[in-house]
């Protein structure tokens, strides 16, 4: 901008305006995955909106056909969203301007075989995956599909029936010119890593199916075991480590080649969420009555024994995942409880009932956390409650509803938040 044209901002009276919006945009980034650009829920952005209504701060809202529980990634000025059609036989994917929210291209699947799930869990519930030259979406049985940016398709893989009571819900991630996918739950469980180009598949590691359960076990029924987990990749200790949570433990390999480099035991037999890092730490949740552990990541093998750092044998439901600020972990629980949690001991700090104008609302959604440290979940109401992440108590910041019920979490890009409830999806921004 020159002098001159500053100059005349000022005396204006809109330069303040000016200042704040340039502020955001250059810390402004993509959220090109579940849970952000690390994967974690974190975004760097600050000045995010954390006061609205349906008609306040609403940059647009469109309304979708069909109900549907995934979250939209975005890069730059397009918005990827997995999609249900309203034909049962198809799974879709939408890609949107992010600007006005008008329809760019959509693409669907055909898939007429058998997709079993529950009425909570609609089909298409991963989120897509895109590096900025493609976009990567998986619907269960219906395979895995690569489109370039134009809506081009440029391959389709088959991977193999997915069946689970309850469906499937991982979301594929890219790394390194491969994309990684946790597939399942059900008798074909498997971890895959794929060439991002072809779709060649790179290696698999099957996840054994517990039909006896273990002594730590709720359900000792197949039906009731199983990993809806998206894998988390960090450097620690080192070496670059593929993270996940299955059933009953925690497990660490290496994403070239698919080696597992370390597990430990700890989790139940139900994982909905994704691993969370502090330091040198992984941590993993899990879901029905589920325990939590903490482990070192810097072993090798089983190292249950040698490694765990801390462990709670039981906690509430999780299916959302948490974020880690300043040493401790902030979770908005499933019957609708937020918590605090010091990372490197385990020890609660503080536990607080989210209620909002839709009543008390059970949750769903991860927290996603900005760069100024506030938290932002979405209740199954519709509520999104906007909270400090500070081990000092609970603190509200603000309580909006859209008054649509979601099952989906937050995504941030460019100053914006994306909000997809069963009915639509929402641009709020200022």
């Amino acid at each position: 901008m020159t002098t001159v044209g500053l100059c005349g901002l000022v005396r204006s009276g809109v330069w303040w305006t000016c200042f704040c919006l340039l502020a955001v945009v250059g810390r402004a980034e993509n959220w090109p995955q579940w849970r952000g650009p690390r994967g974690d829920g974190v975004s760097v952005e600050r000045g995010l909106p954390h006061s609205w209504s349906r008609e306040q701060n609403v940059r647009w809202r469109v309304e979708l056909p069909a109900a549907g529980n995934s979250t939209p990634v975005i890069w730059q000025n397009r918005i990827f969203l997995t999609q249900p059609p309203t034909d049962s036989k198809q799974r879709g994917l939408w890609c949107l301007d992010a600007e006005t929210g008008a329809t760019l291209w959509s693409r669907t699947v055909e898939w007429s075989g058998p997709d079993p799930t529950h009425s909570t869990n609609p089909v298409c519930s991963s989120s897509a995956v895109t590096d900025g030259e493609v976009v990567i979406a998986w619907f269960g049985s219906a395979g895995i599909h690569c489109w370039d940016f134009e809506g081009r398709l440029l391959w389709s893989r088959e991977l193999g029936i997915q069946q689970h009571i309850w469906g499937y819900g991982a979301s594929p991630v890219i790394a390194e010119g491969r994309v990684y996918l946790n597939f399942g739950p059900g008798e074909n469980a498997a971890l895959y890593a794929l060439d991002v180009k072809t779709g060649e598949v790179l290696w698999q590691r099957a996840e054994e199916l517990d039909r006896d359960g273990t002594s730590e076990a709720k359900f000792q029924s197949a039906d009731y075991t199983g990993s809806w987990s998206t894998p988390v990749i960090r450097e620690l200790a080192g070496k670059t480590q593929l993270l996940l949570s299955v059933p009953f433990r925690v497990r660490s390999f290496d994403p070239v080649d698919g080696r597992e480099l370390w597990s430990a035991e700890g989790t139940n037999a139900l994982c909905y969420t994704s691993p969370l890092v502090h330091g040198n730490t992984v941590i993993a949740m899990g879901g029905y009555n589920g325990m939590a552990v903490a482990v070192r990541a810097d072993g090798s093998g089983d190292v249950t024994g040698s490694h765990r750092v801390w462990r709670h044998a039981k906690t509430k439901q999780r299916i959302g995942s948490g974020v880690v600020h300043e040493g401790h972990i902030y979770i908005h629980n499933d019957p609708g409880i937020a918590e605090c949690f010091d990372a490197v001991t385990g020890e609660l700090k503080w536990e607080q009932r989210l209620d909002g104008p839709g009543g008390k609302g059970t949750n769903w959604s991860s927290v996603t956390l900005t760069g100024d440290g506030l938290c932002y979940s979405l209740n199954q109401s519709g509520d999104c409650f906007v909270w400090r992440a500070t081990a000092e108590g609970f603190q509200q910041v603000a309580v909006n509803s859209l008054g649509e019920s979601s099952n989906s979490s937050v995504a941030v890009s460019n100053g914006r938040l994306y909000l997809r409830t069963h009915k639509a999806l929402w641009c709020i921004g200022q």
